[in-house]
C-alpha cells in the first residue's frame, strides 16, 4: 500500500485568473489608502490646498477621511493581533473532545452507509471503537497520518518531529506555545503525555525525536494575524448598502429589524401563522462575508417562497464586515450567544425551555401524553445554516438541542474540521487563483473575520459530531448540501464521514457545486434546500 502521507504536496502555480483578480480588484482598492496618505502629505507640503476649488475639496476631504480612518483601522488591527482573549473549555472537556477525534474513523463502517436495513437506529458509529495500536499501514493509520501532516502545512509526515507534534497538542489544549517540555507543570505534562500516546497508537507509527528545528504548524489563536487592510470608502459602502437592504426587506416584506440581549436580527411573520398547525418558524445562520449584501439573493427568495412560516435571520456584525458596528470585535461565545438565542425564541413563544412544564399541571399519565405531544408540535425552530454559520449551528445542537426540530446543513465547515482543510485552504493557504485570492483579501484577511477565526477559534466546540446531530439519518428533519468543488471544505471527507454512518438519502452532494453555489438559483443544491424546506416533517 502506498503511504499518501509521504507523498509530498503537488506544486501549485499561480493561473491566469490570479493576476486578472489582482489588478482589476484587490490592488486597486488596497491601493486607495497608500495614495490617500501621498496625496493628503503632498497636497499640505506644497500648499496647494488653498488653491482648491469645490471638487479638489471634495476630494482632499475623502483622502483625508481615508488617512484618519487607516490610522482607527491601525489601531484595531494592533488590538487583535495581541493575545488572545479566549478561554479555552475545561481540560475533561477538551480531553473527551481531543479523545472523540482519535475515534474518529476507527470503525469498519463503509464508506457508503452500508446496508440501510442493517443498521440499528442510533449508528454511533466510531464513539464506541477502542483507540489501539495500529500498525503503521493500517489504511486507518495512513488516512489519519495524511489528514494529521494537514496541520502542518502538508509537509510529508516524516518531517514531522516529536517536538513539532508536541507543541501542536499543547496548543490544542492549553492555547499557548509550550515552554520547555521539563519546565511543564506536572498536571500539563501528565495530559500532554498521554494525549501523543493516544496519538501514537491512533498513527500507527513513533514521531522521531529529533531535534530539528520546529516545523511551521497552524495553531490559529496564537499565530501572527492576517490582516490586509481596506480604504473607509470600502465599508462605508457595505454599510450602506446594507443600511438600505434592511429598509428595502422592511418595506417589500414587512420584515422587522430588532435587538435582544446583544443579538440583532430580521424578523418576518406572516399573517395567519399558528404555532400549532402552521410548519415551524426557520431561523437562518449566516456565513462570512458582507453581510446581507452578500446573502441578499437568498433571503428575498426565503422572503418571496416561504411565506407560510417565520423566519428569523441572525445578523453576525463582527462577520459582515461592519466595522462602525460597537460589537465588531466582541463576538459571542458558544455559550453566550446560545443562551441568548434560546431566551429569543422563548421571548418569540417558540422555545420551551422549561423542562418542569410537563408535570406542573397534569398528575394523569394520559393528559401528560397529550401535553408532550402539543408541546412539541408548538416549540421549536428549522435551523438553516451556511458555511460559517454551521459552527453557530453546531454550539445550539451541543447545548439547546430541544431547539432544533429540523437542521439544513449548507457547505457545512463544522464537520471534519478537526482535519484541518478548512484551516488550510480559507487561512493557510497561498492564492494561486483568482477567486482564492479574492476569498482571501475580501474575507479571510478582513479585521472582523481575522479577529473572530485567529483570536476566538474554539475547535471543542466547533467540531460536530454525527451523534450530536438529532435525526440525522430523517431525510424528514435533516438535509446535508455538499459542493465537490468547494475551495474551502474538503468536501470529499464530510462526504465520507456523513455516509459511514449511515446519511445517505438527506445527503445532497453535487460534484460540480462551489462554495456557496447552493444558495444561488438553478442547482440542485438550491432546489433541495427548497424543496426540503416546504415538505412536511414526519413525527
Amino acid at each position: 500500500m502506498v503511504d499518501i502521507s509521504e507523498s509530498p504536496e503537488p506544486v501549485r502555480e499561480r493561473d491566469s485568473s490570479f493576476y486578472v483578480a489582482l489588478f482589476a480588484a484587490v490592488l486597486p482598492l488596497w491601493s486607495i489608502v497608500p495614495a490617500s496618505w501621498l496625496f493628503v502629505v503632498y497636497t499640505l507640503y506644497t500648499g496647494r490646498i488653498w488653491h482648491f476649488g469645490v471638487s479638489g475639496s471634495v476630494i482632499f476631504s475623502l483622502a483625508l477621511c481615508e488617512v484618519f480612518f487607516s490610522v482607527y483601522h491601525y489601531q484595531l488591527a494592533s488590538h487583535v493581533a495581541g493575545p488572545s482573549p479566549f478561554t479555552p473549555a475545561d481540560t475533561v472537556e477538551i480531553q473527551a473532545a481531543f479523545t472523540r477525534l482519535l475515534k474518529a474513523g476507527m470503525a469498519n463502517l463503509p464508506e457508503d452507509g452500508g446496508d440501510e436495513e442493517s443498521l440499528f437506529t442510533g449508528r454511533p458509529g466510531s464513539p464506541e471503537e477502542d483507540i489501539i495500536q495500529l500498525d503503521r499501514d493500517d489504511p486507518r493509520a495512513v488516512d489519519f497520518r495524511n489528514c494529521l501532516r494537514t496541520w502542518f502545512c502538508k509537509v510529508r509526515w516524516s518531517d514531522i518531529t516529536l517536538h513539532d507534534l508536541q507543541r501542536w497538542v499543547y496548543w490544542s489544549m492549553y492555547n499557548a506555545e509550550m515552554p520547555p517540555y521539563e519546565d511543564l507543570t506536572d498536571s500539563h505534562r501528565r495530559v500532554l503525555d498521554s494525549a501523543i500516546d493516544l496519538l501514537h497508537k491512533r498513527l500507527g507509527c513513533q514521531t522521531e525525536n529529533r531535534k530539528d528545528s520546529p516545523l511551521r504548524s497552524m495553531r490559529l489563536t496564537i499565530d501572527p494575524v492576517q490582516i490586509w487592510s481596506r480604504p473607509f470608502l470600502f465599508y462605508a459602502l457595505v454599510k450602506t448598502v446594507n443600511w438600505y437592504l434592511k429598509r428595502h426587506y422592511r418595506n417589500s416584506y414587512n420584515v422587522r429589524h430588532g435587538r435582544h440581549d446583544g443579538l440583532e436580527y430580521l424578523l418576518r411573520t406572516p399573517s395567519g401563522w399558528d404555532a400549532y398547525s402552521s410548519p415551524r418558524p426557520l431561523v437562518f445562520l449566516h456565513g462570512l462575508g458582507l453581510g446581507l449584501v452578500q446573502y441578499h439573493l437568498t433571503l428575498s427568495h426565503l422572503f418571496q417562497s416561504v411565506n407560510d412560516r417565520p423566519i428569523l435571520v441572525i445578523l453576525q456584525p463582527h462577520i459582515s464586515q461592519d466595522v462602525f458596528h460597537p460589537n465588531f470585535l466582541r463576538p459571542l461565545n458558544r455559550h453566550q450567544f446560545g443562551d441568548r438565542l434560546s431566551n429569543l425564541l422563548k421571548k418569540l413563544d417558540w422555545a420551551d425551555m422549561d423542562d418542569n412544564a410537563e408535570t406542573t399541571e397534569y398528575e394523569d399519565e394520559d393528559e401528560i401524553k397529550v401535553f408532550k405531544a402539543l408541546r412539541a408540535k408548538r416549540y421549536g425552530v428549522t435551523l438553516l445554516s451556511h458555511s460559517n454559520g454551521s459552527y453557530i449551528h453546531a454550539w445550539i445542537l451541543k447545548n439547546h438541542p430541544r431547539l432544533a426540530k429540523r437542521s439544513c446543513f449548507v457547505d457545512p465547515v463544522t464537520f471534519c474540521s478537526w482535519e484541518g482543510d478548512v484551516c488550510y485552504n480559507f487561512l493557510y493557504r497561498k492564492p494561486m487563483t483568482g477567486i482564492e485570492l479574492l476569498m482571501k483579501y475580501f474575507v479571510g484577511t478582513e479585521l472582523g473575520v481575522a479577529n473572530l477565526l485567529q483570536r476566538h477559534f474554539d475547535w471543542v466546540s466547533n467540531s460536530l459530531w454525527y451523534e450530536e446531530i438529532p435525526n440525522a439519518r430523517d431525510i424528514s428533519k435533516t438535509l446535508f448540501v455538499l459542493g465537490g468543488k468547494d475551495a474551502i471544505v474538503d468536501s470529499s471527507r464530510v462526504k465520507k464521514y456523513l455516509t459511514s454512518h449511515g446519511i445517505r438519502k438527506n445527503l445532497c452532494y453535487d460534484p460540480d457545486a462551489k462554495h456557496g453555489q447552493a444558495l444561488m438559483s438553478g442547482g440542485p443544491g438550491h432546489t433541495a434546500i427548497f424543496q426540503w424546506l416546504q415538505e412536511p416533517e414526519h413525527h
